[in-house]
C-alpha cells in the first residue's frame, strides 16, 4: 500500500467497503458458478448411464486434481502458507469428496428434482454456517428474505417430486452440510488467494486418494463407454468439480459469501430446466411463479 497516495490510507472504508463495479464482477462470477452448478445432477445422472456411482466420484476428482494441478505447475504458482491448510482440508472433505460422493449416491435412487431440495436449503445453510464461522450477523431482512426463498424453492422442488421421502435423503441432508462447510471456508480464503487456487489446491490435496480410488474402481466396476456418459463425467469434474468453484468462490471472495450464496436460490430452478431438457423431466405450470418469487427474494438478499 506505500506506493498508492496518502488519500488511500486516510479511510480504512475505501479498503474494505467493496466498490460498485466490484459488487457487480462479484456478483455475475457467483451468478456463472450457480448457473455451472445447476448443471451437476443432470450431468451426474448422465454420468450414472456408463459409469458406477464409486467411478465418477472417484474419476471425476482426479481428472480435475489432474488439470488444478497442471495449471498451478505451469503458472508456477507457490504451495499454499501453512495457516492455509486448515481451510483447504475443509473445501477438500465438503466439496471435493464429501458432496459429490453423498449426491451421486443419492441419484442411485432419486430423480434430480428431489435431489434439487438440497440446494435450496443451501444458502440458507451457507449464511448459518457462514455467520457462525466468522460472527458476522446479516440484517434481519436478510434472514427474512432468505427463508422465504428457500421455503418457496423447498416447497416448489417437493411438490415437483411427489412429496415423497427416499432413503436417499440422508444422503442429501449430510451433503447439504459438508457443502455448507467447504462453501464457507473456501469465500474466506478466496479473500487471500485467488479463487482457482483455493480450488486447486483442495482438488490437490485429494489427489493421492482420489486417484489410486479412481483406478480401484474402474478395475471393480462395470461400465460402458456412451457419448451420456462421457459427457456427464467430463461436465461434473471440469465444469462443476474446477472452474464453476473457480468463478464460485471468486464471486463471494467480493460479494461476501452470505449474499453470494442467496443467489443459489435460482439453482434448483435452473436444474429443473436442465432436467426437463436433458432427463426429459416434466414439471408445472408453478414454475414461473417460483421464479419471480425466488428473484424478488434475490434482490432483497442483495440490498441487504
Amino acid at each position: 500500500m506505500k506506493t498508492q497516495s496518502s488519500a488511500t490510507d486516510a479511510g480504512p472504508i475505501a479498503v474494505t467497503a467493496p466498490r460498485p463495479e466490484r459488487r457487480t464482477l462479484g456478483t455475475a462470477l457467483a451468478a456463472l458458478g450457480v448457473a455451472a452448478f445447476s448443471l451437476t445432477f443432470p450431468a451426474t445422472a448422465w454420468g450414472l448411464e456408463g459409469f458406477g456411482p464409486w467411478t465418477l466420484v472417484t474419476v471425476r476428482s482426479a481428472l480435475a486434481a489432474l488439470v488444478a494441478g497442471g495449471a498451478l505447475l505451469a503458472l508456477k504458482v507457490r504451495p499454499p502458507e501453512r495457516r492455509h491448510l486448515r481451510g483447504l482440508a475443509v473445501v477438500a472433505l465438503g466439496v471435493v469428496l464429501g458432496f459429490p460422493t453423498l449426491t451421486t449416491l443419492a441419484l442411485r435412487t432419486s430423480t434430480t428434482a428431489h435431489a434439487a431440495v438440497v440446494v435450496g436449503l443451501l444458502p440458507l445453510t451457507t449464511a448459518v454456517c457462514s455467520a457462525l464461522r466468522t460472527g458476522h450477523r446479516p440484517s434481519g431482512r436478510f434472514w427474512l428474505a432468505a427463508v422465504a426463498g428457500a421455503v418457496a424453492v423447498l416447497t416448489f422442488t417437493v411438490v415437483q417430486s411427489g412429496g415423497a421421502l427416499t432413503a436417499a435423503d440422508g444422503y442429501l441432508f449430510a451433503a447439504l452440510l459438508v457443502c455448507a462447510a467447504g462453501y464457507t471456508e473456501g469465500g474466506l480464503l478466496a479473500r487471500e488467494m485467488p479463487g482457482w487456487q483455493v480450488i486447486g489446491w483442495a482438488l490437490v490435496l485429494c489427489l493421492p486418494l482420489t486417484l489410486p480410488a479412481a483406478a480401484l474402481a474402474l478395475s471393480q466396476e462395470p461400465y460402458r463407454v456412451t457419448a451420456h456418459g462421457i459427457a456427464g463425467l467430463l461436465w461434473v469434474a471440469l465444469g462443476s468439480q474446477f472452474l464453476g468453484l473457480v468463478v464460485w468462490y471468486r464471486g463471494m471472495a467480493a460479494i461476501g459469501v452470505p449474499r453470494a450464496s442467496q443467489l443459489q436460490l435460482a439453482q434448483p430452478l435452473l436444474t429443473l430446466v436442465w432436467s426437463a431438457l436433458l432427463l426429459g423431466e416434466h414439471f408445472t405450470a408453478a414454475a414461473p411463479l417460483t421464479a419471480v418469487a425466488v428473484l424478488v427474494c434475490i434482490a432483497v438478499t442483495q440490498r441487504s
